[in-house]
């Protein structure tokens, strides 16, 4: 039924004053209902006014006719929308929420009222307008499937498939998006179709907050098909996450791949998307199980070890406690009436006392020795992290690691025993940090032959009698009773290895390092460390002393009561013996006054002994020297071995200690050539 005048000239009068507003509302309804994207530079009110435009002047001009002659007008917008990959539905919402704006405007003008018969006009006009325009978009639909049929085929055989298909030409601009795209990206992708990615990606992207794996956002130029058009090579694998407009991320993979005309030509590029999502989940729960394992075999690495160490410990404990017992008894005995049998039972206790600690060396020789080879440190430091990640930062007070790794090659030496070292020394540095904070790993080369490993904790520094005592194995701590323990144990493994662990207050006063130094692994290749028994020469047959002066002797450890008791024995069999309780008090001493021999601590805090020996020896080419130890040198390289004439193994036998400084200078350069002696009694 025709409308009547009054609603014709209602609806005009709104169209004339409020044809503004109702476009602006119009489109702003169309973005929400069809998720369309503002692309910068692209007028999307611009056909909407022009319809309500032809419609108000149609009211105006034709009255009644209009309604029968708005449709023509509308027609070729249906063509329209189909060039601009709208679906047969989106031109339904497209008016009938132009008939909802109609009326909302309608009634805020009229006092919250809608007339009937103005109400029966919009709706009588919007759905002829949207009949009209479902027949040419028909129309124009059936001509391309008839004119492309095979494309038609094509489009609906990608339309069903679930990997989404972008085209882009060699100017960046996309030229098809097949509709799976849409899906995976949670948008329409017809805001992008027929415009150049640099413009009119980047809303899209924005939208639907794409970013990488990582967090960081996903940039235009990150999309795989423009790399691979400025590569002019394939892309593979790139991973996007996005936020679906309903809720809920999704993980898309995109690969992109060029094409080329028959002359090599570069014609453009396929770009591919698939839905990683489920696949995302699984994977992120398998690392955060293995994280979890990892964990957990850091910690039973740890208590493993402590266990084993504690075991050890008590085990050399008990008989030590039998040793000494029998000393203090036979030393009462001595004190109360000399009897040459109480000085006999002494001297086969510390002989025994001797062969106890050559044991425990024996039994971590072989523990390690057949294990050495190439380790990667800037490798397994990662690594090391890795198990020891859940236990530093899953604390109430969590603990970070900053890796700062400089050093590309590797060292010789066990790989699990050096991944473990570096396990502990993090979790120790931990226990140190009780407010969390961070904790820094640093390797850098020292010099071009070394190693230097630092981790660097935010604890309190320590004061200089717990450094002096860090290393003693026998050190009581109630905080930590088996760390001392635990660190002579490392050191003594660092040491086989050629290398030293030492610990130092940071010069800021923020904490302490841990400092691991170990040769490269071309120079320990070059200088095998002893993994096998090392040739013992036998101690010289007593040799009559040099005629005129004693031989100027100097003794160098950091034990005062060693070192002094070692000057009295060597002062009573004629030798001229100076002490110094440190590295640097023995280069003073020698500067002024260069000794003929010297007998050196092999672990001193400042410098270990096979570093000072290297030191006096470019001082004095002809010097004796000899490296005084409990340790067990065997996996000690060449290289430092070469610095020293003999070492002597603790308990010192002073019958071979006083034929080897009794040597005269030919014997001695016989005794170079022959290698250091390794006298053990």
């Amino acid at each position: 039924m025709p409308s009547s005048d009054t609603a014709i000239t209602a609806l005009s009068g709104l169209l004339s004053d409020e044809g503004e507003r109702i476009t602006r509302l119009w489109s702003k309804r169309l973005r929400a209902e069809t998720y369309e994207v503002e692309v910068p530079g692209r007028d999307l009110r611009a056909p909407l006014r022009h319809l309500l435009d032809e419609l108000a002047r149609l009211l105006e001009d034709r009255g009644e006719d209009a309604v029968r002659l708005w449709p023509e007008v509308v027609r070729s917008h249906g063509a329209f929308r189909y060039d601009q990959n709208f679906d047969p539905e989106d031109l339904t919402r497209e008016f009938k929420s132009l008939q909802e704006v109609l009326l909302y405007v309608y009634a805020r003008r009229n006092g919250g009222v809608i007339h009937a018969d103005v109400a029966e006009l919009v709706s009588e006009l919007v759905w002829e307008a949207d009949a009209s325009a479902q027949a040419s978009y028909a129309r124009v639909l059936k001509t391309e499937e008839v004119r492309f049929r095979e494309a038609a085929v094509m489009e609906s055989v990608l339309n069903h498939v679930e990997v989404g298909i972008l085209l882009a030409e060699t100017d960046g601009m996309v030229s098809f998006a097949s509709p799976p795209v849409s899906r995976l990206m949670g948008v329409p992708m017809r805001a992008v179709v027929g415009a150049r990615a640099a413009s009119s990606l980047g809303p899209v992207l924005t939208q639907v907050n794409a970013r990488h794996p990582t967090g960081e956002p996903f940039k235009v130029q990150d999309m795989p098909f423009l790399r691979a058009l400025r590569e002019k090579a394939p892309v593979r694998g790139v991973m996007m996450q996005v936020e679906r407009p309903g809720g809920g991320d999704a993980t898309l993979e995109m690969s992109a791949t060029p094409v080329w005309e028959e002359d090599q030509v570069l014609a453009g590029v396929i770009q591919t998307f698939s839905d990683r999502t489920e696949a995302a989940v699984k994977t992120k729960a398998l690392e955060n199980a293995h994280d979890e394992v990892r964990r957990l075999q850091g910690q039973l690495l740890r208590r493993t070890r402590q266990q084993a160490l504690g075991q050890l410990a008590s085990g050399a404990a008990h008989a030590l406690n039998n040793f000494l017992n029998v000393l203090r008894l036979r030393i009462t005995l001595l004190q109360r009436e000399y009897k040459p049998e109480h000085v006999e039972a002494l001297d086969k206790t510390v002989r025994n006392i001797g062969e106890l600690v050559a044991r425990l060396q024996e039994f971590s020789v072989q523990r390690t020795e057949e294990r050495l080879g190439n380790v990667p440190v800037d490798q397994t430091v990662r690594e090391a992290l890795e198990l020891a990640r859940g236990e530093l930062e899953q604390r109430q007070h969590p603990v970070h690691t900053e890796l700062d790794l400089g050093f590309p090659w590797g060292v010789k030496a066990d790989a699990g025993f050096f991944r473990e070292l570096i396990v502990n020394l993090m979790l120790s540095a931990r226990d140190r940090m009780e407010e969390g904070g961070t904790l820094v790993v640093r390797s850098r080369p020292a010099g071009e032959d070394w190693l230097d490993l630092r981790i660097e904790d935010g604890g309190r520094p320590y004061a200089q009698d717990e450094l002096a005592g860090l290393f003693d194995p026998l050190r009581r701590d109630p905080g930590a009773p088996q760390f001392s323990l635990f660190l002579a144990v490392a050191r003594t493994q660092v040491q086989r290895w050629g290398g030293e662990l030492t610990v130092e207050n940071r010069r800021d006063g923020s904490g302490a390092n841990f400092i691991v130094r170990l040769p490269r692994f071309r120079d320990v290749a070059a200088g095998a460390p002893v993994s096998a028994e090392p040739p013992r020469a036998q101690a010289p047959g007593r040799l009559p002393r040099m005629p005129g002066r004693a031989r100027r002797v100097l003794v160098v450890d950091d034990d005062l009561d060693n070192a002094r008791m070692m000057a009295e024995v060597l002062g009573e069999e004629g030798y001229e013996v100076q002490v110094a309780h440190s590295p640097d008090v023995a280069l003073r001493i020698w500067e002024k006054r260069p000794y003929d021999a010297a007998l050196l601590d092999a672990v001193m805090p400042e410098m270990t002994g096979w570093e000072l020996a290297r030191e006096l020896r470019r001082r004095t080419p002809h010097a004796l020297l000899a490296i005084v130890t409990g340790m067990d040198v065997r996996g000690q390289n060449r290289a430092s071995l070469a610095q020293v004439d003999a070492v002597f193994r603790k308990p010192i036998d002073v019958g071979a200690l006083d034929d080897f400084l009794s040597q005269s200078r030919g014997e001695e350069e016989t005794a170079e050539q022959e290698g250091p002696h390794d006298v053990t009694h």
